[in-house]
Order: C-alpha cells, then sequence, then structure tokens
C-alpha cells in the first residue's frame, strides 16, 4: 500500500521573504563587481590621463599584457602553481596541528595554564624575524617557506579554537558528566560538533595567515613563486610584474576564500 506524501505548501509571505533575500544577495554581488570595475576603469584612466605614473603604479592594460606574457612564456603556470602548493600545504598543516594542539589544551587544565603565556608571547612574535633561523635549520626550499607559513598560523588557530571550546555551553558539559560520559565522549558528542563555526572561523583567518607566511619566505628565500616574482620585479625595477603578483594574489586569495567560505555554507545548510 502506498502512501502519496505531499509537500508542504508554502505561503505567500514566505515565498516573499525568500524573494527578497535572493534580490538582497544579487544586489551585493552586483555592487561589489560594479565596485571593482569603477576601481579598475579608473586606475585605467588616471594612468592613460598621467595623473599618475604608470611606470610606479601600472595600469590594468599593462597588467594584463604582463599576464598575456608570462602565460606564452609558461612562467605564470609555474610561478601559480609553486606559491599554491607552499600555501595549501602550510594552510592545512597550520589548521590541523593547531586544532590538536587546542584539543589537548583543552583536554588538560594543567598543560593549559602553562602554556598560556607562551602563546601570548609567540603570537605577538613577528613571525618574519624568524625566516633566517628558519633556512638554517630546515634550508633554503619550499621547505623553509612552508615553515614560515605554519608558524605564521598554527599559533592563532590554536587560540581561536581553543576559545572555542571554552565557549561551549558548561551546562550541556554537566548533562553528559551527569549521565556518566567520558571525557572523550564530551568532546566528541558537544565540544567539537559546538565548535565547527569556530574552528571555519580560525580557516577564514587563516587563509589570510597562510598567504602572508608563503610570501614573506618567497621574499627571503624562492627561485620561483609569486612572491619571487614581485622581488624580481623590483630589483630591475619592472613594476608591471611587481603588480601583476600582487594582482594574481589578491585573486587566488579570493578564490580559497570562497571555498572556505563554501563549506560553510555547506555545513549550515546541513545543519538545518
Amino acid at each position: 500500500m502506498s502512501v502519496n506524501s505531499q509537500a508542504t505548501p508554502v505561503s505567500p509571505e514566505h515565498l516573499a521573504y525568500l524573494k527578497k533575500v535572493k534580490q538582497k544577495r544579487i544586489a551585493v554581488r552586483v555592487t561589489q563587481i560594479a565596485i571593482l570595475l569603477v576601481f579598475l576603469a579608473l586606475w585605467e584612466l588616471a594612468a592613460q590621463l598621467k595623473w599618475i605614473d604608470s611606470f610606479i603604479t601600472s595600469q590594468p592594460t599593462r597588467i594584463w599584457r604582463t599576464i598575456v606574457n608570462l602565460h606564452n612564456s609558461g612562467d605564470l603556470y609555474l610561478h601559480i602553481s609553486v606559491t599554491l602548493y607552499e600555501t595549501i600545504i602550510g594552510f592545512t598543516l597550520g589548521t590541523l596541528l593547531g586544532t590538536v594542539i587546542a584539543i589537548v589544551l583543552w583536554w588538560s587544565d594543567f598543560i593549559s595554564k602553562v602554556a598560556d603565556p607562551y602563546l601570548v608571547v609567540l603570537n605577538s612574535l613577528p613571525k618574519v624575524a624568524l625566516g633566517p633561523i628558519i633556512i638554517v635549520w630546515v634550508g633554503a626550499g619550499a621547505k623553509a617557506i612552508i615553515v614560515m607559513a605554519l608558524l605564521v598560523s598554527i599559533i592563532v588557530t590554536v587560540i581561536g579554537v581553543l576559545n572555542g571550546f571554552l565557549d561551549v555551553s558548561p551546562d550541556k558539559i554537566k548533562l553528559l558528566k551527569t549521565f556518566g560520559a567520558t571525557k572523550k565522549q564530551v568532546l566528541t558528542k558537544v565540544v567539537l560538533p559546538a565548535s565547527i563555526p569556530t574552528i571555519i572561523s580560525a580557516l577564514k583567518i587563516n587563509v589570510g595567515m597562510s598567504w602572508v607566511g608563503v610570501i614573506v619566505g618567497e621574499f627571503l628565500v624562492s627561485r620561483a613563486g609569486l612572491g619571487f616574482l614581485a622581488v624580481y620585479g623590483g630589483q630591475v625595477f619592472q613594476l608591471d610584474l611587481v603588480m601583476t603578483s600582487v594582482s594574481i594574489l589578491l585573486v587566488l586569495a579570493a578564490l580559497m576564500y570562497q571555498g572556505v567560505a563554501w563549506l560553510e555554507k555547506r555545513y549550515l545548510k546541513w545543519r538545518r
């Protein structure tokens, strides 16, 4: 015997609300694109009319020609792939290790109290100052750059995720302990699920921090990558190369951020 299920009717008010939300989202996106296009047009116009020195500031058409030249020579994809590889590895390691350390600190109140001042000091320490030491420790190359990206992002991850763990409702934890739950069960059943938004926020922060670490590392020691391309352009006074590298970095960082934002939307949709 089959039962025909009928969809719950949607009220006109709800449909109107959904339409309004969609229109607002489209308006925001259109405004963002319009601002970018106006900025590029004004930049190009200012360079054409000699309001700014295009040798120093470059201009969109010169950046585009530089991208085409790098594409034709094959160097564009080499530099992008090197920087992307280093950033993704540093981003992943920083997030995973930072989350694991945060779990250890949440698990042991003693270790957390001992490590607290060291986390504060390490977070305030300029990681760039460790660059020469890192090069000596792990050698010049991709390893040093990945370690730099890791150091820049891991402490921020630890602090952010740990604070998320500590903000979980104590009442929920007490309730589980009342029913005899172990600390592992409290972690897996309450703390981690409740802290997923915090971990996603840490991912968003790590996107920018990882790019900073990688580019700083490439400034110090690299033979390929967008950071190397920017440094080389500055050394030979080809500032179009510098602005091209910066422009590509902006696009890649934005795409990586949008990837994390997509994961957040998927999680929120699944949670509903």
